[in-house]
């Protein structure tokens, strides 16, 4: 091996050590030059202690999956505002995976989808539940009368409940297959 290639060798760095610089130098430069410019204001004791006024805390559980770990949700006017880990939650112990962290952002995204679509000419259209039910159901009609009951899998979710398991597992079953499995690989 030459020189020139063992001393470029040398100098290479992981990809992980390199996020981790890389994150570090972008936190102190980012810092600084907000902190230097007029674009941020110290937040009031007031905004520090109460952010979201008249807003109330809920405690709920995370839907990300199916573990079930412990949130306190803000709420004010109906809306989720923000959120932190149950301390004392049995389940997540004041613990969260980056999915449970971000669950808010999610529900809040405004590119959620929020009722039912259908792609028609290259197109995405709003269309009823009532119209979503009937051509869903129409399709698994037709699947199970040419192909059978077994020419569908039913996969459900880990962000089921066990009573919403138990009855999509019944649903399967009545349709006439075996086929059903979940994502959850926890």
């Amino acid at each position: 091996m030459s020189n020139s290639t063992h001393n470029a060798l040398s100098t290479k760095i992981g990809r992980r050590s390199f996020m981790k610089m890389a994150a570090i130098a972008g936190a102190f430069g980012a810092t600084s030059a907000f902190a230097s410019s007029n674009v941020t204001r110290a937040a009031t004791e007031e905004e520090v202690k109460n952010p979201f006024p008249g807003s109330k805390k809920v405690r709920t559980i995370c839907t990300a999956c199916s573990v079930g770990c412990g949130i306190t949700a803000e709420v004010q006017n109906g809306v989720w505002v923000r959120q932190e880990v149950a301390q004392d939650h049995p389940v997540s112990k004041g613990g969260h995976c980056c999915k449970g962290a971000d669950m808010i952002d999610m529900v809040r995204s405004e590119v959620r989808l929020k009722y039912p679509m259908v792609k028609e000419g290259g197109k995405w259209k709003r269309i009823s539940w009532d119209t979503a039910l009937e051509r869903i159901s129409k399709k698994l009609s037709d699947i199970r009368e040419k192909d059978g009951p077994d020419a569908t899998i039913f996969l459900g979710s880990a962000k089921m409940s066990t009573e919403q398991a138990y009855y999509f597992r019944k649903f399967a079953a009545m349709y006439g297959t075996n086929n059903i499995d979940h994502q959850a690989r926890i």
